[in-house]
């Protein structure tokens, strides 16, 4: 008889031996197997995870620089059927840490060949590529032993020769100077950003402040518009109101037309009964008496203008006979002195210088009582003169002018009558 035995996912079971000395080896991981007694073994082997420290220490480079380094390794049995059986060989009947001891050793081994080829620099700046570099290099070895290494990484690397420290150092520097180049061109940026942000900022409080000017003109416009609207509406509501209140006025003032019409009408005809009444008693009492009247009036009046027309037919003829009269009376003169002026001229024509000198001789005391006629309503004339022979010498001038003045006026030369060209040759 025999057993069956299972096992997890985390171990592997091998069943070997059977009968009649049968070298059959079964190996199992996750499930059951059934081993015979007495005939059969059975063993485990830990699939999980093992988690293997390398440590190099004092391990020169290949600029000879000495460095220690500390890495830690993932490693675990494949379970590959062919691997497997490679490790089950290897591994079975040992416990977990014999193994990490078989691993490390061969870990280890290949760190410190790689680290001899390396620069410091190239272990230090790049780890992972140096990570990378171990664990390929030595997959191949753990791999024959049916390990697996899932994960190499470089925990520590430090040295007793400040050689790390100054290259820290001097990365320290580059990486400080680059810092405030970039914490400069940072500010720099930032300050540009900074003002484009506040242009952008600026120029969108302008847009908001121009749309918010926009939207306050718009509002204004169409508050204004709402208004003149409701202005419209309001006066056109007052405005029929105040037409539709006109013509009820209009309406009562009719009525009232109307009453008064009929009113007036009423009031007309008792007017006209009244006029036909007073008229009617006109007619008894002013009207026939009057018309007595005025027919004896008329007839007095036509009396006294056949009276009134003789009296003016008699007064004409005798005005007709008077005139007549006295036009023949200015006839009787007219010829009378039409004869005189003709007898007179023909004396004039006849008598030559002499008749015209006569006739103004006859007209000069009309013309110096006309000329003086302005000095009759003087009172008094005073002459002031210390000598009495100057007042003589001025009336004789006025004399001796006389006569040219006359002959300016008339034509006549009085200088050749011999009393005046006496009296003028005297002042002369």
């Amino acid at each position: 008889m025999g057993n069956c035995h299972t096992v997890g996912p985390n171990e592997a079971l091998v069943v070997s031996g059977g009968c009649c000395g049968s070298d059959y080896k079964q190996y199992v991981f996750g499930g059951w197997a059934w081993a015979w007694w007495c005939i059969s073994d059975t063993q485990r082997l830990s699939l999980e995870v093992m988690t293997i420290l390398c440590r190099c220490e004092n391990i020169e480079t290949s600029e000879g620089v000495p460095l220690f380094v500390t890495g830690v390794a993932q490693v675990k049995i494949m379970t590959e059927k062919e691997l497997l059986a490679v490790a089950c060989e290897q591994f079975l009947g040992k416990n977990v840490q014999d193994i990490k001891n078989v691993v490390l050793q061969t870990l280890e081994g290949h760190l410190r060949s790689i680290l001899g080829t390396l620069t410091v620099e190239q272990i230090y700046q790049d780890r992972d590529q140096f990570a990378k570099l171990v664990r390929e290099v030595a997959a191949p070895d753990v791999g024959r032993m049916g390990i697996e290494i899932l994960s190499f990484t470089i925990k520590d690397v430090y040295d007793k020769v400040d050689y790390l420290s100054s290259l820290g150092k001097t990365q320290t520097a580059v990486v400080q100077r680059d810092a405030d180049i970039g914490v400069a061109e940072a500010e720099r940026d930032a300050g540009i950003r900074e003002a484009e942000c506040k242009k952008e900022m600026l120029d969108v409080k302008f847009m908001a402040d121009t749309k918010i000017a926009d939207s306050k003109r718009a509002f204004e416009l169409q508050k204004s518009a709402f208004s003149e609207e409701v202005n419209i509406k309001t006066a056109e509501a007052q405005l029929a109101y105040e037409l539709q209140g006109a013509r009820e006025q209009q309406k009562i003032r009719q009525e009232e037309v109307e009453i008064e019409v009929v009113q007036r009408k009423k009031q007309i005809a008792v007017e006209a009964q009244e006029i036909l009444r007073t008229d009617k008693e006109l007619i008894a009492t002013v009207r026939r008496p009057a018309e007595a009247e005025a027919h004896r009036i008329q007839q007095i009046a036509e009396g006294e203008k056949v009276k009134q027309v003789l009296l003016a037919q008699a007064e004409a003829e005798k005005i007709r006979k008077i005139g007549e009269a006295e036009a023949a009376v200015i006839e009787a003169m007219g010829k009378a002195e039409a004869e005189r002026m003709k007898l007179k001229a023909e004396a004039y024509q006849k008598y030559g210088d002499a008749a015209k000198m006569a006739l103004v001789l006859e007209a000069l005391p009309q013309i110096a009582a006309k000329i003086a006629a302005p000095l009759t309503k003087v009172d008094e004339i005073v002459v002031l003169s210390g000598d009495n022979s100057k007042v003589t010498s001025e009336v004789n001038r006025l004399l001796a002018e006389l006569p040219a003045s006359v002959h300016a006026l008339t034509g006549v030369d009085l200088s050749k009558i011999p009393l005046i060209k006496k009296a003028t040759g005297a002042q002369v």
